[in-house]
């Protein structure tokens, strides 16, 4: 069977026009303009949905959710429970990347990797990083290195926490291990082979990275700071990370008058506007997350949950701001896709994933595809 989605304006992240977007099994197998013929074989069954004129974009994909759910910095009753799939496709995301956070211990990696199991028996793309903050990192196989070869689902460590008052405090020699591991390992795997490293809002900030690229031969793209938009002076020391070949990821949380933080809106548009390369930015959502606000001594305050529709939000913020969806949607799809080395996503073109989102002129989800299937349709 053949399914083609007809006249949509198409952002491939790059804007195609007005196309028709032919699909077999799960894959693309045709962009062409609206209208024109296709040639399919004799016999072929066609079911044709028409996008009405409306934008076609690529599913988003969200390196960073917490898919068993996290919290618990206040207790067991502070634990999160885990999103639906459902929560995922009335997002706009396909492809979600699932990690443990400050409790991995009650939370563990058998866990994870159950929860992506079941995301993808759902219909969505999911993978994960092993580890958590702390170190020496939950696994399953005892080592980070051997998770990343012998673990299909798993692309890399995170979150590591540096820079927080959650974290193990590492040294320098402990991120270095951590990060050749994750190195070589992708190398054997054929995987990125990053390092996912949580920042908090500790007065080090990114040095501990500067110094591991100063001295060791590891290339930068292994490091892959994440909340880099929770302080201003953090993100301009991520700014500058970008310079020697970091990826650096901002976070779409909430953010509160006098909080010090930068809106992932706010962040994307100051680095759209720089000469900074286009690619080495990504935007994620913390779904599932605890967002939590501590006192001087460390006590948990308050909390709020984080959400993958933050995500787009932010991408409608920005293009409600002036800026074009097809500068903007990169960091929501090609661009983590790329540097995770997820292979089929993150564009619409010939031989991808079929993964696709239609927008409604207001920026929400009309039907999420993804493998050929409609997952979600809008009620409203």
């Amino acid at each position: 069977m053949i399914q083609v989605l007809r006249n949509a304006q198409v952002y491939a992240p790059q804007s195609l026009g007005l196309k028709d977007v032919f699909i077999a099994g799960s894959k693309i197998i045709g962009v062409v303009d609206a209208g024109c013929e296709f040639e399919l074989p004799d016999g072929v069954e066609v079911v044709e949905h028409d996008v009405l004129g409306r934008q076609l974009i690529p599913g988003l994909v969200d390196c960073h959710a917490h898919i068993t759910g996290g919290g618990g910095e206040d207790g067991a009753s502070t634990k999160v429970a885990a999103p639906l799939a459902e929560t995922y496709f009335a997002a706009g995301v396909t492809s979600v990347v699932g990690l443990l956070g400050t409790d991995d211990i009650t939370r563990s990696t058998e866990e994870l990797l159950a929860g992506v199991r079941a995301l993808r028996e759902e219909g969505l793309s999911a993978w994960c990083w092993t580890g958590g903050y702390h170190y020496p990192l939950t696994t399953l196989t005892g080592s980070p290195r051997e998770d990343i070869v012998h673990i299909d689902a798993v692309i890399g460590v995170g979150e590591l926490a540096i820079s927080d008052h959650r974290s193990s405090q590492l040294t320098l020699d402990e991120v270095l291990r951590t990060a050749s591991d994750c190195h070589v390992g992708g190398l054997i795997a054929r995987k990125a082979g990053v390092l996912h490293l949580h920042l908090g809002d500790g007065k080090r900030g990114l040095d501990l990275i500067r110094q591991a690229l100063e001295q060791s031969e590891l290339p930068a793209r292994v490091f892959h700071p994440t909340h880099v938009n929770r302080q201003r002076a953090l993100f301009n020391e991520a700014l500058e990370l970008t310079k020697l070949g970091c990826h650096i990821d901002v976070t779409a949380f909430p953010i509160e008058d006098g909080d010090g933080a930068i809106s992932a809106a706010d962040a994307l548009r100051e680095y759209l506007a720089s000469d900074l390369p286009g690619n080495l930015i990504s935007v994620s959502s913390d779904g599932g997350g605890c967002l939590p606000v501590f006192d001087e001594q460390g006590r948990m305050v308050k909390y709020d949950v984080g959400t993958s529709a933050s995500l787009l939000e932010t991408l409608n913020d920005l293009t409600d701001s002036g800026v074009a969806l097809e500068r903007a949607l990169p960091a929501f799809t090609s661009n983590p896709a790329e540097h995770l080395r997820l292979d089929g996503k993150g564009r619409i073109a010939v031989g991808y994933d079929a993964d696709l989102v239609v927008l409604k002129e207001d920026g929400s989800v009309v039907s999420v595809f993804t493998a050929a299937e409609t997952h979600y349709k809008n009620k409203n």
